[in-house]
């Protein structure tokens, strides 16, 4: 389905353009979709953090030459924008800066250095596997978790190459020294104290004997991170949201809560009041499908006034909330949110009701209906 919130630039594109150019409908063609990891002929997922800066930058250019009366190729304008973001991760320029000034930009690090404490105390083993280079990653733990942060892990792998660390085994691990410097000798286990550049899954799957379902892995982006060692290792996988703390708290309000807990209502009633045909019923049901639109937009912009959520489009979860629901068997906001759980807590999977059950939707609650229509009648049907 196309969520019609769609931007040329800073500007919205009315709704009418975007179905045009989608035929009428809201499907989008299977071969416009991106592939595997989020990449495609046509569509680009942005799928993480590191997206935001490149979609303001896309918004912020085309604007411009929108605004100017600049003749451009939408393609060529991609294509400078997503090499120019590459290349900041390239050159080291995004890491410099961050180092710069750690305050600002890293988070939550007397949380970390908890998690990872509690973690290692009570005998778990802990492997850090980042796409950053060593002298990155030293001095953020240095600032999160103190000098001594090594100490925690028992495998720590830099520069890995990842999601491609997940899928290849062309390039071997290679040891770094205390300065930082490649070493040449042939790594023949993972050791506790070292660093380790690159390398492959399966080789890490040789030395460590960590298979399958006891192994939970946290990563901040579906493709890249988690979708093959869901798919193709048997791997727990947990995934780190950070926009879930924002999507809790309105959840949790009173506005959202009666909003959805009466749009729940209305559709209940809408199903079941719809056959009536008198002028007087007609202009009831008209009202309330009037109020159902006007419902399902406030509750939408309750979390973003452009987009809505980033889980759901009104009733539908949105592909992004497929794939985290896909790759995930858990998702949090941060890896703090560990410290809220004991750590023998085993989180069970939640049944999700079916179109052909019959739950008791909040919607029945609601309007006195504990059942769902004509299912009795329609109980011979084999």
């Amino acid at each position: 389905l196309l969520d019609v919130d769609s931007h040329r630039g800073l500007n919205p594109v009315p709704d009418e353009e975007v179905l045009e150019l989608y035929g009428g409908t809201n499907h989008v063609p299977l071969e416009e979709v991106s592939g595997f990891y989020g990449k495609g002929p046509v569509m680009k997922q942005f799928m993480d953090v590191f997206s935001i800066p490149e979609m303001t930058l896309l918004a912020a250019a085309n604007d411009y030459f929108n605004s100017n009366d600049i003749e451009y190729d939408p393609g060529h304008l991609y294509k400078d924008v997503s090499d120019a973001i590459g290349m900041v991760h390239i050159k080291g320029y995004m890491y410099k800066w961050i180092m710069q000034d750690l305050e600002k930009y890293i988070l939550r690090g007397d949380e970390t250095y908890a998690v990872l404490q509690r973690l290692a105390s009570h005998g778990k083993k802990l492997f850090l596997i980042t796409n950053s280079p060593f002298s990155f990653v030293d001095k953020g733990m240095n600032y999160m978790v103190g000098k001594d942060w090594r100490d925690l892990f028992d495998i720590v792998i830099v520069q890995a190459d990842k999601p491609h660390f997940f899928n290849s085994c062309g390039k071997p691990f290679r040891r770094l020294d205390s300065n930082g410097d490649l070493q040449w000798d042939k790594i023949k286990s993972l050791d506790k104290g070292q660093v380790y550049k690159q390398g492959n899954l399966f080789d890490f799957l040789r030395l460590t004997g960590w298979r399958g379902s006891k192994v939970l892995y946290f990563g901040d982006h579906l493709y890249s991170d988690l979708a093959d060692l869901m798919l193709r290792h048997g791997w727990r996988t947990g995934a780190i949201v950070p926009e879930l703390e924002v999507e809790t708290r309105v959840v949790n309000t009173e506005q959202y809560a009666q909003g959805l807990t009466w749009l729940q209502a209305l559709t209940g009633l809408l199903e079941r009041m719809q056959m009536h045909r008198d002028p007087e019923s007609k202009k009831v049901l008209q009202d309330w499908l009037k109020e159902r639109e006007e419902l399902r937009a406030v509750t939408k912009n309750l979390f973003n006034p452009h987009f809505g959520s980033i889980f759901r489009t009104c009733h539908n979860p949105t592909y992004f909330s497929r794939r985290l629901c896909r790759f995930s068997d858990v998702y949090m906001a941060s890896i703090s949110c560990l410290l809220n759980y004991d750590l023998s807590y085993t989180f069970y999977p939640r049944r999700t009701p079916l179109q052909h059950e019959a739950p008791l939707w909040m919607d029945q609650l609601c309007t006195g209906c504990m059942k769902t229509p004509f299912l009795e009648e329609m109980a011979h049907i084999r």
